[in-house]
Formats: structure tokens, sequence, C-alpha cells
């Protein structure tokens, strides 16, 4: 998001999966809380539509809880626009760590792959371990890139229109950013949200060396998650910022506390060390968000929070998830979240620069009051996203992953 800091705001990008893995199943991006059981899937449709609320808080956030360029295209300062409801938009920020937890659960079920017992002579010990990487590579940049890429084109040549107030990148900056690397390159970003892609493909890279690489087990998946927390922690202290940069303390616990969410669903609730996991990485986590998003009160502030409403948010973030993991939320089965879950990533991608545009046509344009404007920017928000799904994602991730790794049939 080009308005925060990395402190402040962030997407899901969940792993994709089958159900049963049968050649044919839904597109990667619709497959991403699809749990492989007995006779066939059973999925987590909850985890789907409480992403998409994670989404809808952080466009809350970019379009009416803080300042900067969103005032170019409302004319004026949201918090003139939303006098009564600016204050609780500004918490929308708090989505991405939700998202960090969802991120970690997901990745967790998508890449745990167990060791392989025995191998054929003719295949080589090393061989298995590889496998499980290529596919697990295969499944994530077939999974983020293919809308990425459109949404990088897409904003630059809508930025680069005459009459839209917004600045373009230069040519050689637009290309860059098409490696999803231009935020460690410190190349000037198309889109705001990369920081939070960022933070995810460091986290992958940890957990496919840690975990997919050897293979999981739940003995190799609690080791990763107490030896991150040391190392983050040891990280902070050492102020070394090569080591802050690969151990991400400030974002570490959510994803290990949404890994632990995962053990919890897998092995069950009663388990005491995947709980103790979960209980210090939200001590650690709300320790981040307060220290990240908390300010005093000032005259020179667009916004303030309460260090009490951030606990709470993140408090209520981690307690839906494991809502979801134990089964409170089974009963939710509906069809249209899986739909809802396909379009968040897409959503995330778009919301913010292309939202900027729509508020400047429909509030000062064509003179729509502020709250018609919203709404319906997040309507066709979702609509360009549904597109993007549609027509990008569908045809474009399984060719990718194929591509990526052949061995694979979907």
């Amino acid at each position: 998001m080009t308005t925060t800091s990395p402190a402040a705001g962030a997407p899901r990008t969940a792993p994709d999966r089958t159900a049963a893995g049968a050649p044919g199943a839904a597109p990667a991006a619709a497959r991403d809380t699809a749990i492989p059981g007995r006779g066939g899937a059973a999925r987590l449709r909850a985890l789907d539509g409480l992403r998409l609320i994670a989404a809808l808080m952080v466009a809350a956030y970019h379009y009416g809880g803080r300042s900067g360029d969103v005032s170019r295209a409302w004319g004026d300062s949201p918090a003139r626009q939303f006098p009564a409801l600016s204050g609780a938009f500004a918490y929308g920020c708090l989505g991405v760590q939700i998202f960090f937890v969802i991120s970690g659960f997901v990745i967790c079920l998508s890449g745990w792959v167990p060791p392989v017992a025995h191998h054929h002579p003719s295949v080589g010990r090393a061989t298995p371990g590889l496998r499980r990487l290529r596919s697990f590579a295969a499944s994530r940049i077939s999974r983020l890139y293919p809308a990425y890429w459109v949404a990088i084109l897409l904003v630059t040549a809508v930025f680069a229109l005459p009459w839209v107030a917004f600045k373009a990148l230069a040519p050689s900056e637009v290309l860059t950013n098409l490696t999803m690397l231009q935020y460690p390159l410190g190349v000037h970003r198309v889109l705001g949200v990369c920081w939070t892609l960022w933070a995810e493909m460091r986290f992958y890279a940890l957990f496919a060396l840690c975990v997919v690489l050897p293979g999981a087990t739940r003995g190799r998946v609690v080791l990763f998650c107490a030896g991150w927390t040391l190392a983050a922690a040891l990280a902070q202290s050492s102020h070394e910022p090569f080591l802050t940069t690969v151990l991400m303390p400030e974002y570490a616990p959510f994803f290990i506390g949404g890994v632990g969410l995962y053990l919890l669903h897998r092995f069950g609730r009663r388990d005491p060390v995947a709980w103790t996991i979960v209980l210090v990485s939200w001590l650690i986590g709300q320790h981040y968000a307060v220290a990240g998003l908390w300010h005093a009160p000032s005259v020179h502030a667009f916004s303030y929070r309460s260090a009490t409403v951030i606990v709470a948010v993140v408090t209520v973030g981690f307690a839906l998830v494991a809502a979801v993991a134990l089964g409170a939320f089974r009963w939710a089965d509906w069809r249209w979240l899986t739909v809802a879950g396909a379009l968040t990533y897409p959503f995330y991608l778009v919301h913010e620069h292309l939202g900027w545009v729509v508020i400047g046509a429909l509030h000062r344009g064509a003179g729509l009051p502020s709250s018609a404007t919203l709404l319906l920017t997040v309507a066709l928000m979702l609509l360009l996203a549904w597109v993007l799904h549609r027509w990008v994602e569908r045809p474009l991730t399984p060719r990718l992953r194929r591509a990526i790794d052949p061995r694979r049939r979907t």
C-alpha cells in the first residue's frame, strides 16, 4: 500500500490446492481453502469469507481511513467526507495482519507433504524433496503472478491517461515491478500493496526451505515455528538489517500463529504445543501491531488509533481464524463464499490506485455523495476482480503451473 509503512496494511496470497487432487477441479485461485478428506473434499468456506472481509477492511482504510493521494481523489480529506466513520476506517489496515494469519494457515495446509520413507534405487534420495519444492514453487508462482502482471499493466495504463491526475512510473520502473522485487530493490512501486507480497514471498521461502524441502511432519513444523519465533526476536534485538529483512520480526508472529492454528485443525484442539504457538504468536503480534500503528493524540495526525482497539482487532482476527480451524463455522458452507475467496486477491491488487480514479470520477466528476461513491467504488472494484479472476487467473494459473512443474496434472 502506498500510504502506509509495512506495519499498516497487506494481502492475502493463500495457497492453491485441489480438493481431491483430481484433474479438472476448480481453478487455483478458488482452491485456497480446500482440505483433503476421505471420499471427497471438505472446504473451509468460512475462511474464504474471512479473506474477503480482511480485504474490505483494507479497502475501507485506503478509501476513508487515511490521507494522502486519496484526498486528491475526494477533493478533500476523507475525515471530512466520513466524519462518523473515518476513525473506524483507520483500523482497516489491520486487515493485513489477518491476511497474514490466514496465509500461515493455508500455506501450511498446501505445503504439508510428508517425507518419503523409501526411495527407489533409480531415483536418488534428494529427488523427492526437490520435487516437493518444485511443486510448491509452481503453486505459489502460478497463483501470484498472472493477476499481478495484469494489475501492474492496467494501473500503469490508466495512470498514463492525460486526464488522470496521478503520476505514472517510468518504463524501466514498471518493468522492474513485474518481478515483484521492486520493494527490496528500492524501485518506486506501481502497486502500493506490493510490500505485503514481498512479506509473503519471504514467508514462502522460509517455509519451503525448512518444511517443504525436508518434508512436513508435526515435529518439523513445531520446530520451524519455535525456531522462527526465537530467531525473529534475536533479529529484532540485533538491529542487523539483513536479519530483520529475512526474519521479519514484525510480521513473523502472524504467519507463525496461522501455522499453529493449522496444527490445531490437523491434530485436534487438545494439542497444548499448538496452543502455545498460537498464544505466543498473539502476544508478540499485538505488540508489533500497537508499536507500528499507535501514536499519541496529535492535532497534526490524520487519525488516532487506540492501543486497546488495536489489540482487540488483532485478537478478533486470531479468534476468527481459530474458530474456522476448530470447526465452529462448519455450517457456513455456502458456495458463494468460494467466489468471495477467489475475488480477494485480484480485488486487493487493483482496489487502491484504480479506486482513486473511480472515486474522483464519481464524486468530483459526477457529483455523487460520498457514501454512494464509496459503495459504488467497492462494487466496481469487485466486478473488475471478477473479470481478472475469470479471464486471467482461471486460464493462466494452471498453464503457468504446468509449465513450471510438468509432472503435475493440475
